[in-house]
């Protein structure tokens, strides 16, 4: 990489972790937001059948208020099949907040977009009822692993985090950037001024990249998470309440750094905006770093109509629905016999990471992390 690259495309916020949300467990007191699609008002005067209701983010499939043109497929196909109406919503708040603050008496029947930190919390409590689709046979064991091993929530997408750095921050660190590490960024402070970072008490992207900093400080550099912290230069690095003000940010700048995804670079390409940025993972000794998102579809206990669950979640591992993922969520499919788009050579792909979840389990970061959140919140005073 060198020289002077495109600006970045402007990105449009996608997937919960991507759009910015608050993590605190509220239910739906500030309302719904529902898929104000003509196509399920069609289908709905059509069919007599039940209604199956699906609570989503609101950027699924490329969409921005819960509602993208793949819904017709994702949704529309299912219902037509099998006669039966679907409301999608996106609850305010988290969907892990939203069920929570429905248990015992939950609205919906499905819950799209949960992920390797809300999976075990929503099965601790009690939200979900396990079920293993016979899609899961083209899906990786170790995503349901890292999921949730007894089935909770199933992977339809995954991903990594990355950090995005500028072809100007490149070539200024003399390409020292593309393996970076955290030890390094405290050491030096004009590279902790520039690697912005997501506030993860706001934010999904922040709080996963706070268990992927713990997880690297205290499994590969044996060492207490919260010196990460404590010792980066007063003020460092700078915190946005959002993945998307993170982005704006980084993508209005030429000499910084962002806590992002690993697909972004296939994401520029595809836009036409090859080499505006490339991405790396955190290195120690030879060795890139990751941390592995999983996002998964489950069944919301207390449902009314188990059997189109099951049949709801099988369908959204077939192919039809998984070859919709890459470019439009950003993210691998879970079905692992879709192939990927010739962009996706552009991203930093999961097989040169070593990814860091398994050392510690789902159930383990689920029951952990508001305590790590409250921790963080201490030692940087709130994020300010």
């Amino acid at each position: 990489m060198s020289g002077e690259a495109p600006a970045p495309p402007s990105r449009r916020l996608r997937r919960p972790g991507h759009a910015g949300r608050l993590l605190l467990a509220v239910g739906l007191a500030a309302g719904l937001v529902l898929a104000g699609l003509g196509t399920y008002d069609v289908i709905a005067s059509e069919f007599g059948g039940p209604i199956l209701v699906i609570y989503t983010y609101p950027s699924l499939f490329g969409g921005g208020n819960c509602g993208a043109p793949a819904f017709s497929t994702v949704f529309g196909d299912f219902a037509s099949a099998h006669g039966i109406r679907i409301d999608v919503v996106c609850p305010s708040g988290t969907l892990y907040g939203a069920l929570l603050g429905q248990s015992g008496a939950p609205a919906a029947d499905l819950v799209i977009g949960l992920d390797e930190i809300t999976t075990p919390q929503a099965e601790a409590s009690g939200l979900l009822v396990p079920y293993a689709p016979p899609g899961l046979a083209d899906v990786p064991a170790s995503l349901v692993a890292e999921l949730s091993p007894d089935d909770g929530a199933v992977p339809y997408e995954y991903g990594d985090l990355a950090i995005d750095y500028n072809a100007t921050f490149y070539n200024a660190t003399a390409g020292a950037v593309a393996h970076l590490s955290l030890p390094a960024v405290i050491a030096n402070a004009s590279w902790a001024r520039n690697l912005l970072v997501e506030d993860p008490a706001t934010d999904i992207t922040g709080e996963e990249f706070l268990v992927w900093q713990i997880e690297y400080y205290e499994h590969v550099l044996d060492r207490n998470w919260t010196t990460f912290w404590t010792e980066a230069p007063s003020g460092t690095p700078p915190l946005s309440d959002s993945w998307g003000d993170a982005f704006d940010a980084f993508s209005s700048a030429y000499d910084q750094m962002v806590v992002s995804y690993a697909t972004d670079p296939a994401y520029a390409a595809y836009y036409g905006h090859a080499g505006a940025f490339n991405a790396t993972g955190l290195w120690w000794n030879g060795t890139d770093y990751g941390w592995q998102t999983v996002y998964g579809i489950g069944i919301v206990h207390g449902s009314r109509h188990l059997a189109l669950d099951e049949a709801f979640e099988n369908w959204f591992l077939s192919g039809t629905v998984q070859a919709l993922i890459p470019t439009n969520e950003w993210e691998y499919p879970a079905n692992e016999t879709i192939p990927l788009p010739s962009v996706f050579a552009d991203a930093l792909a999961p097989s040169s990471m070593t990814a860091l979840n398994a050392d510690t389990t789902p159930a383990a970061v689920g029951a952990s992390i508001a305590g790590w959140v409250a921790e963080w919140s201490a030692i940087t005073d709130g994020g300010g």
